[in-house]
This record gives structure tokens, C-alpha cells and sequence, in this order.
């Protein structure tokens, strides 16, 4: 900034206003000392000055599981545009389920003067957080409940999805129906497996273990489903409780020639869903809505709200495109 000045021929303050966009300052100087500093190469190091002022760096820390899966990228989409006016960074990693990773890069994050943070925990128990939050520091819990913690969160009804999904399967005559999730470690797989338990009791169905699967790779639920078709009693449908394991039974399905015979429904969007023979019936959440609030939400909390904490539980939708509407054969039902 120094070097600014001398090159423009003005203060040290003077730059400082330019740079932080404060008022009082003639249209000539100001174009005086955007030219010097475009000349040097100069760029204001927002954060130092906010430190040096005590106040807040425009950032927030969005983590969740896997960037990669679709979720998890509409929901960082949904965020960013909503901070976007702001002037906020949204600046974002993937947790892999690891709650050591997690409070590694939490750790990380308020070091470098986050305003707060998005997160999607893989920690059994968010209390570690407690002290940050007395401190003023934002927190807003995403698609899970959260765990030792008073803060607000946002979540869809994972039971009541799985349980539509699994009514919906019922009504069209099955009575063998597998179950594939997550880890039934994470609260949103243990969620939608009680959803699909309670539709299995309303109609008085039994339970059997031995159609119930956690795979949390494409690949992995691809062979569970290959797995179960090679049976001596094979389901006639097949509820899978996440996107990827959708993926992996639409993939086995297909070579194996029965994707017009099984039926199938997922749990969350997969791409071009409507686009396959049959389409995949889908129970959809809205991962736009829930970044949105989500970020809503921080955002209040930054400008000082001391509202109680609260949370939003958002509702699904069920998408039927065909495949979860095939019938089982008459021998099967």
C-alpha cells in the first residue's frame, strides 16, 4: 500500500479508503490510485484488514461428505449463489466420513477466520463446537440432525421419503423388497431404513434381513444387487436409500437383462434419471432449497440474530417415471 501511495502521489490513507471502498474521496484520486495499484500489481488482502479492524473476513466454510457426489455439488451451487451478493467466498472440502478429517479442517477453517461454517458432520457428536459458537462463531448443521450441539439445521423427512418409497412399491403388488444404503452408521441411512421398516409393518409384512445391504460405492452396490439376483429367492423390487447405490443397481440391472422385470426406486436424483427405458423412479429432495436455507440461516446468524435455535424439516417428492412401477410377475407376488 505504501508503494501505492508514493506512485499515485497520495496518503497511506487515502489508498486504504480507495481500497476499502469508503466514501470521501475524489472520482480523480480514486482512479489515481486504481491505476497505481493496477500498475504494481497490488491486491487488498481482505482478511489482514478485517483482523486488523475486528471484523468479519466474507468467507464461510461449506464441508460435506463427497464434492463429487450430485448432492453434495447442488448443494455447494445453491450456497454460493445465495451468499454471492454479499461479497461472500464460500470456500468448501469433502469430509470422506471421517470425523477425525472433520474436526481437522473445522480446526483449519476458524484459523483462517471463517465468519462460519456449512457443515454435513461425519462426527457422532458436534459438542466440540460449543465453545466456537460462545464465541460468536456461526454454525448451521446440513442433511443431518445434529448431536450434542443447540444450533440450527435444515434436513429433508428421511423417514417419511422411505416410507413413501416403500408404500409405493407395496401398492404395486411387492412383497419382496431390498433395502441398499449407506452405512447404517450415518443418522440419514438409519433414517430412511426405519422409513422402510414402517412401510413393511403397515402393510404386515415381515422383515428379512437378508434383503437389507449398505454399499456406498457405485461399484459395491452393483454387486449387491447381482448378488441378490443370483439368489434362490431373489426380490421383485429394490429400494436403494442413496444416489450412488441407484446408480449402482440401474448398472447390474441393465446387464443383467431385468430392468424392465425388477422394479427399482431410488432415494435422491441421478443424472438423466428420465432419460432411461424405463426412467428411475426417484423419492427427490431438493438439494437447491436446502443450500438455500441452510445459507439463509448462517447469514442471519451473522447479522446478529439471537433468535433460538431452530430446524427446517424440508419434505420429498415422489417421481414415479416407470421403473418403480413395474408389477411382479404372478408367481412372484
Amino acid at each position: 500500500m505504501r508503494d501505492v501511495a508514493a506512485l499515485a502521489g497520495v496518503s497511506l490513507k487515502t489508498v486504504s479508503r480507495v481500497v476499502n471502498n469508503e466514501e470521501g474521496v475524489s472520482e480523480i484520486l480514486v482512479d489515481r490510485v486504481q491505476s497505481a495499484a493496477e500498475k504494481l500489481r497490488y491486491r487488498h488482502n481482505l482478511a489482514a484488514s478485517n483482523l486488523r479492524r475486528g471484523q468479519r473476513t466474507k468467507s464461510v466454510a461449506l464441508l460435506v461428505q463427497d464434492l463429487s457426489n450430485d448432492f453434495s455439488a447442488a448443494l455447494l451451487r445453491a450456497i454460493d449463489d445465495t451468499v454471492r451478493d454479499r461479497d461472500v467466498v464460500v470456500f468448501s472440502a469433502s469430509l470422506d466420513e471421517e470425523a477425525d478429517r472433520e474436526r481437522k479442517l473445522v480446526a483449519n477453517f476458524i484459523a483462517r477466520r471463517v465468519d462460519g461454517l456449512l457443515l454435513m458432520p461425519a462426527s457422532p457428536s458436534q459438542a466440540y463446537l460449543q465453545s466456537e459458537m460462545a464465541a460468536g462463531f456461526a454454525v448451521v448443521i446440513v442433511d443431518r440432525i445434529p448431536h450434542d450441539l443447540s444450533t440450527d439445521y435444515v434436513v429433508v423427512d428421511n423417514v417419511e421419503g422411505a416410507n413413501k418409497a416403500t408404500t409405493h412399491l407395496i401398492a404395486h403388488g411387492h412383497r419382496r423388497i431390498a433395502f441398499i444404503s449407506d452405512d447404517l452408521t450415518i443418522d440419514t441411512a438409519r433414517a430412511r431404513r426405519d422409513g422402510y421398516y414402517q412401510a413393511l409393518r403397515d402393510a404386515d409384512l415381515s422383515i428379512d434381513e437378508t434383503l437389507i445391504y449398505s454399499a456406498r460405492t457405485v461399484e459395491a452396490a452393483s454387486a449387491v444387487v447381482t448378488e441378490l439376483m443370483a439368489s434362490a429367492t431373489p426380490p421383485t423390487a429394490i429400494f436403494t436409500a442413496r444416489n450412488t447405490a441407484t446408480m449402482g443397481a440401474v448398472s447390474a440391472l441393465r446387464k443383467l437383462g431385468l430392468q424392465n422385470t425388477i422394479a427399482l426406486i431410488g432415494f435422491d436424483e441421478i443424472r438423466m434419471a428420465d432419460l432411461l427405458d424405463p426412467g428411475i423412479s426417484i423419492v427427490a429432495q431438493d438439494p437447491g432449497r436446502i443450500g438455500r436455507e441452510a445459507a439463509r440461516m448462517l447469514i442471519e446468524r451473522l447479522d446478529g440474530s439471537q433468535d433460538h435455535h431452530h430446524g427446517i424439516i424440508l419434505p420429498t417428492t415422489l417421481l414415479a417415471r416407470g421403473s418403480g412401477e413395474i408389477r411382479p410377475t404372478s408367481n412372484e407376488a
